[in-house]
């Protein structure tokens, strides 16, 4: 399926959940994430409430999305590269290398516009898998 950038232009109901195996417990968030246009590039903003070992508490975090030819590429908000993807291909995945930690994702637009984020995280101090569903807002 050939995503393209602009098409997650706009507002998304965000589910996620963590089971974190290190750590021994699970947590989940909820919230909203938006994509708005910035020139060229769309400002990814998650805002929501994550729930872990009871504790509740505000969450948010943002990034930079750019297309680069057939790849969206998801940069840190001060310009570092985080992980690029290729939208024309069934799943699609990356790597971002934080050394000592790993982070693999996989992404899945077979139920677009409902689409879904994993995240294994792997490290010394690290082992969690997190699992985000979005879908349109409204």
């Amino acid at each position: 399926m050939g995503i393209g950038l602009q098409d997650f232009a706009g507002r998304w109901l965000l589910e996620r959940t963590i089971r974190d195996t290190r750590a021994g417990r699970d947590g989940t968030f909820a919230g909203t994430a938006s994509f708005e246009a910035q020139g060229p590039v769309l400002l990814y903003r998650e805002r929501g409430e994550l729930r872990m070992g009871g504790a509740a508490m505000a969450a948010e975090q943002s990034h930079v999305w750019r297309q680069e030819g057939t790849r969206i590429c998801v940069v840190f908000r001060d310009g570092r590269p985080f992980h690029c993807f290729e939208t024309g291909v069934a799943a699609p995945g990356a790597r971002h290398d934080c050394a000592p930690d790993i982070y693999d994702v996989s992404y899945d637009f077979g139920a677009w516009p409902e689409w879904r984020s994993e995240w294994r995280v792997r490290g010394p101090r690290k082992d969690y898998v997190m699992a985000s569903a979005y879908r349109p807002a409204g």
